[in-house]
């Protein structure tokens, strides 16, 4: 009897299946998780899509047979071969590309100095708005915009050439 299922996924269907009920319970994650990786390449389940969208039927019902979100089931399987490889590949991209968020910017974050307090960010917000912490947007070239605050003492507040705070606790750059 021939499977639907690709080789690898069949095989390790197989393992996790041939697996002695007292084996090792790390052994047992590996294998179900091997098998859930190899169901997740599997062309099996973008025929079985593209099968379910030929035969009308929605990307809610899709969706619900997979577990996913409508949003991401046709962002998964939605389109030509050539559109999705382009979006997995843009995702590649994306997900090993480091931060975008400029590591030398002056002063602390919003969420850093809330850390170093053990307070909440818009415990912060609400002290910058009395004027107990100062802080003032940083806009980059690109247009990026970030709000640094500088508790007392920061150098970087210090050697600004202005540093009131305007009305929104902003210091202008």
């Amino acid at each position: 009897m021939g499977s639907f299922l690709s080789p690898t996924t069949a095989t390790a269907l197989e393992h996790l299946l041939n697996l002695q009920p007292d084996a090792a319970p790390l052994e047992r994650l590996r294998a179900i998780r091997s098998l859930q990786a190899a169901l997740d390449h599997d062309p099996a389940t973008l025929a079985a899509v593209r099968d379910a969208v030929a035969a009308d039927t929605s990307w809610d019902e899709i969706a619900d047979a997979t577990g996913l979100k409508v949003p991401a089931a046709k962002w998964r399987w939605g389109g030509t071969d050539d559109e999705i490889s382009a979006r997995l590949e843009a995702g590649r991209k994306r997900s090993v590309r480091p931060s975008s968020v400029p590591t030398e910017l002056p002063g602390l974050s919003v969420a850093e100095v809330a850390a170093a307090r053990g307070v909440s960010a818009q415990a912060i917000y609400l002290q910058v708005r009395r004027g107990t912490l100062v802080s003032r947007t940083v806009t980059l070239p690109d247009g990026r915009s970030y709000k640094r605050v500088f508790p007392a003492g920061t150098p970087d507040l210090e050697s600004s050439p202005d540093s009131r705070p305007d009305i929104n606790g902003d210091v202008p750059l």
